[in-house]
């Protein structure tokens, strides 16, 4: 198995794609895919089959997964913003 930087669990900000600067917390790692299961983010719709409970179907949103690479941990990124502040307020 990989190891990955980010872990069920953590909060984590997506850098690229069409979620970014959004955050949200880890509900799954997908370590052979390189991806994650974000809360809440990449909604994708997944068409569901009749069945006894849903005699009609049904369309579900659920969440997608996001490649490991647009992801960073949300405590890195705080740090990250919180070095570039004060270099663009000197500029002032």
């Amino acid at each position: 198995m990989r190891k990955t930087h980010v872990k069920r669990g953590d909060e984590v900000v997506v850098l690229a794609g069409s979620s970014s600067g959004k955050r949200g917390r880890v509900l799954e790692v997908i370590a052979q895919k390189d991806r994650a299961i974000v809360e809440g983010l990449a909604m994708i719709k997944k068409h569901q089959a009749k069945t006894q409970e849903q005699p009609e179907g049904a369309i579900v949103e659920r969440e997608g997964s996001i490649h490991l690479s647009n992801l960073m941990l949300a405590s890195r990124f705080d740090e990250r913003q919180a070095r570039r502040q004060p270099s663009t307020k000197a500029a002032e």
